[in-house]
């Protein structure tokens, strides 16, 4: 049974939607450099060039196999506040050591369905979330 007001709807048989592809996320213009030292250096997300007829908006892209986080530059850019990824991590603790040595706010949350929780912003005000298996869980495969 669904909970109140949530409906269940048969997905229409033309379309089947696989996967997140990417996440990409606004920076102001000229903020690759910051961009870089939080998602390559803090995170260990590896930077990829961007294709050569995107690479003049500015930006940055930031892959790792599955995980693929892009910036882009936004004129009017606001940092999304509530909107955010969620990371799922391995060696949360070490993360969130590298984010405080880094001068980056890190807040902790409860645990969620088996999984430790904190929040941080990037260099932009964006809210990036961190996620790990709690100690003792039962870890479901990613």
């Amino acid at each position: 049974m669904l909970a109140r007001g949530l409906r269940q709807i048969p997905a229409p048989r033309w379309v089947t939607l696989l996967r997140l592809e990417h996440v990409q996320l606004a920076m102001p213009e000229g903020g690759e450099d910051a961009a870089r030292r939080f998602y390559c250096d803090i995170l260990g997300i590896p930077e990829v060039p961007k294709p050569a007829r995107l690479a003049s908006r500015g930006g940055c892209w930031f892959e790792s196999g599955d995980l693929k986080v892009h910036l882009g530059v936004e004129t009017d850019f606001r940092p999304a506040r509530k909107a955010h990824p969620a990371f799922l991590v391995s060696g949360l603790a070490t993360v969130t050591e590298r984010l405080t040595a880094a001068r980056h706010v890190v807040v902790n949350d409860e645990p969620l369905n088996g999984l430790d929780r904190v929040y941080t912003d990037d260099p932009f005000g964006n809210r990036i979330e961190l996620m790990e298996h709690s100690a003792g869980a039962q870890k479901r495969k990613v």
